[in-house]
């Protein structure tokens, strides 16, 4: 149910009573750093817990030791674990561009490398040997005969045949000729030719007959020779597998644990009999004149046996503890490298290398956040390898798509390394709301001093942080009112009602300026007045950038409307973060609907301006209209939705409602209230979810109200589960409490909408109608109008919109 929020629910007020002091200098200095006994244990707790995600971000400012303090935890940790497993690439076989990736215990990769080694060398000259063997010349001889006795059988048939039939057979290159004999002589063509017509034909007809019957004969002889050339390479075959085996079974018998080593041992086989002649070196010189070029030697086709040792843990003592200074792409994800051969860059399974992530697989990965995300690609494909729970090494080239070449796609190997990024604060609160895909990533954070919760024994640490302030860098002493004032901004730094922020250096730096403020009006205690004019003050120093778009919405120039009505038009609210600065800023966003194949044509993005999240949002719209509105008939339906003078980047979900909002209005033709801003993600079910940055955003409409005039019934619509994040400007309280401007807060697009347009949402009737009149109701009758109109369109014989 709709509920606008009353002036008591947008803010959190701290009564003296709380501190229970008159100045800040009754309290007692701190002794320790607040929130350092949270940090190791939340490290401790990152560390252990073994679900995917729980990688750690250790938070804390430079200069603390925070990296020593890390590495020395971990170490720790790391020497009482298991050592992880060795990796090795080998050829694949089947595709040689997608080597595999074998996994061994520790100290077994070298020695697999040593045993492959042998096996090749000991099976060449088994082979060899085998090949050579009298043994094996019988056996070919043996068939050999066997095909020469059958051939001379089946010739000698013909040749009798041939004689019946008043021929004889003569040898020429070309193959066996039928010559007439006439009273015992063969007779030559042009004898032939001088005889009677009669004879000729009798001639003729003989040899028709003959040809029949020597042809089948030749398909015998033919298959012969087909079953010999098998017969021989069976035999091959079965002798080099013969002799194979026992260097097989030596293999089986070390690594028959290990099912994908005998796999890769027994494929090595197979390839070595498929390639018999190359790998023995067995017609190279005829190779090389077919090739034009140089044929491999023996050496060289034997490197597709070996293995490539990528990590060897067999030195290590415990788990890895890899601290990784440069985080680079090559340095982090590892390599494949080339050499030149006859004039071009070649490569191959043998020349992969590893990076930090392979050696600190099984075990920990330490990096430095600012380097990570300054090194070109390194941040992005980390992410990836921690969603995915692999390490895939690819090209930088192709993963940035300058271009593609072909080149090894090596099987990627499963990631099981807890990664520790270390960075200060600011760093984490910018990854934290620009990037999803860090917070579900990096889910434990080592440093939880940034915020805790905001009750009578915090409140009265922050009395004790700043009386050790003051007495440290000899500051004025703080009223009881002016510490709550610090306290209430704490609470909106942290942007939660119950909680407070820890981010001292930033409270600190208030207290210096309101310091300064209270010198200057020659003050012996820094008071409510001077903590507000510093916190003024602070905004008034960046905030240029808000003033010129506010300045510009005045003017007319960025079109926002704080009053009238519109179809298929809402003011969103968004977030322009400058770094040191955050604000609200309005937009207006619109949508267009026509006849269509059901598709939601998201204008940013189609321009490249916009993100995952905001395009996932956007197409959350889709699902939200199919379950809605068709599940039992197609949605024809093309829509367009862009955000009116937007020239930068759109990303994050929080506008999905307020394109849905536009979206029905345009399709229900009912005009939307202008008077109303509104901000909230919305699910496939319509239900509407919370979003950052809510106090920003509020106060940045209200700010565009008050500078266009205020009517009594301006507001903001806002997800419920927001309300807790309220802790709002005081002039917006005011505005509030005075009834100039209005927060509302819902739970589902149905409150929305009916707030936005005045009209009832209307809810499906037991005959699965909705209510004449409501928005839904209008919403389904103009589908319906879109699909005959898409009906009657295809039947005219035109082509169908697939816009």
């Amino acid at each position: 149910m709709t509920k606008e929020l009353d002036p008591k629910e947008l803010d959190v007020t701290c009564e003296t009573e709380d501190l229970g002091c008159k100045t800040s200098a009754d309290f007692s200095p701190l002794k320790t750093i607040v929130g350092q006994k949270r940090a190791l244990q939340s490290l401790a707790f990152g560390l252990h817990i073994e679900n995917r995600g729980f990688n750690i971000y250790v938070a804390g400012m430079p200069g603390t030791g925070r990296t020593t303090a890390v590495m020395a935890f971990l170490e720790e940790l790391a020497a009482k674990q298991p050592v992880p497993s060795d990796w090795c690439y080998v050829s694949n076989f089947t595709d040689q561009y997608e080597p595999r990736a074998l996994e061994v215990p520790a100290g077994k990769g070298k020695k697999l490398v040593g045993d492959m080694n042998r096996f090749i060398e000991a099976a060449r000259t088994a082979i060899t040997r085998m090949l050579e063997s009298e043994e094996y010349s019988r056996k070919r001889e043996e068939r050999g005969h066997r095909f020469e006795a059958q051939r001379d059988e089946l010739t000698e048939q013909m040749r009798q045949r041939a004689q019946k039939a008043g021929f004889t057979l003569e040898g020429t290159q070309t193959g066996l000729l039928m010559v007439p004999v006439v009273d015992g002589k063969p007779v030559t063509p042009d004898k032939v030719e001088q005889m009677p017509a009669s004879v000729r034909k009798q001639i003729e007809t003989r040899r028709e007959a003959l040809e029949t019957d020597l042809g089948t004969l030749f398909r015998k002889i033919r298959n012969l020779e087909r079953d010999l050339r098998d017969d021989l390479r069976k035999i091959e075959e079965t002798a080099v597998r013969f002799t194979l085996d026992p260097l097989i079974a030596e293999l089986q018998e070390t690594y028959g644990v290990y099912s994908k080593v005998v796999e890769f041992v027994r494929a090595v086989a197979k390839d070595i009999i498929e390639n018999l002649n190359e790998f023995i070196g067995r017609q190279q010189a005829e190779l090389s004149a077919v090739l034009g070029a140089r044929a491999p030697s023996p050496e060289e086709f034997a490197q597709r046996y070996r293995v490539n040792l990528l990590v060897d843990n067999g030195a290590r003592k415990g788990a890895p503890v890899i601290i990784m200074t440069n985080p680079t792409y090559a340095n982090l994800f590892g390599r494949v490298e080339k050499e030149p051969r006859f004039g071009a860059l070649v490569t191959d399974f043998s020349m992969i290398r590893g990076g930090a992530l392979h050696e600190a697989n099984g075990g920990y990965l330490v990096v430095p956040t600012r380097e990570l995300l300054l090194s070109p690609l390194s941040y992005d494909a980390l992410k990836r390898a921690l969603k995915n729970s692999q390490i895939v090494i690819e090209e930088p080239s192709e993963a940035l798509g300058f271009f593609s070449v072909k080149t090894l796609r090596p099987e990627p190997i499963p990631l099981k390394s807890k990664v520790v990024t270390i960075g200060d604060p600011f760093l984490y609160q910018q990854l934290y709301q620009l990037d999803p895909d860090f917070r579900e990533l990096f889910k434990v954070k080592a440093d939880f001093d940034t915020t805790m919760p905001r009750d009578k024994e915090t409140i009265r640490l922050y009395g004790s942080f700043i009386c050790t302030l003051n007495k440290k860098e000899d500051l004025l002493p703080l009223t009881a009112e002016a510490i709550g004032e610090i306290v209430d901004y704490s609470s909106r730094l942290a942007d939660d009602q119950t909680k407070l922020s820890t981010r001292f250096d930033v409270i600190a730096d208030i207290i210096r300026e309101a310091n300064f403020y209270a010198k200057e009006d020659r003050k012996e205690t820094i008071q409510p007045k001077h903590v507000k004019r510093a916190l003024e003050e602070r905004i008034y120093r960046s905030n240029l950038l808000e003033e010129k778009i506010r300045e510009l919405i005045e003017k007319g120039v960025i079109l926002i409307d704080t009053e009238g009505e519109a179809v298929g038009q809402v003011n969103g609210l968004s977030v322009i973060g400058l770094g040191d600065f955050t604000f609200g800023q309005p937009s207006r966003v619109t949508a267009s609907v026509g006849p269509g194949r059901g598709r939601i044509v998201d204008i940013e993005r189609e321009a490249r301006l916009s993100g995952p999240i905001h395009t996932k949002g956007v197409l959350i719209l889709s699902g939200y209209l199919a379950g809605k509105y068709s599940s039992d008939k197609p949605l024809s339906l093309s829509a367009r939705l862009v955000f009116e003078q937007s020239y930068s980047g759109v990303e994050g979900d929080s506008a999905s409602s307020t394109e849905l909002y536009a979206l029905l209005s345009a399709l229900s033709s009912v005009p939307i209230q202008q008077r109303f801003a509104v901000t909230g993600s919305v699910n496939q079910h319509g239900e509407v979810q919370a979003i950052g940055g809510v106090n920003e955003k509020i106060e940045g409409f209200y700010a565009v109200c008050k500078a266009k005039g205020f009517t009594g019934n301006q507001g903001v619509i806002i997800p419920k589960s927001n309300a807790q994040n309220l802790v709002l400007k005081d002039e917006v309280i005011a505005a509030v409490r005075a009834g100039k401007f209005h927060i509302y807060a819902v739970e589902t697009i149905d409150e929305g909408i009916e707030l936005l347009t005045g009209k009832p949402a209307g809810q499906r009737r037991p005959d699965g109608s909705f209510p004449p009149g409501s928005i839904n109701g209008l919403v389904e009758d103009r589908l319906r109008e879109m699909i005959k109109a898409m009906r009657k369109y295809e039947a005219s014989g035109a082509s169908p919109n697939k816009g």
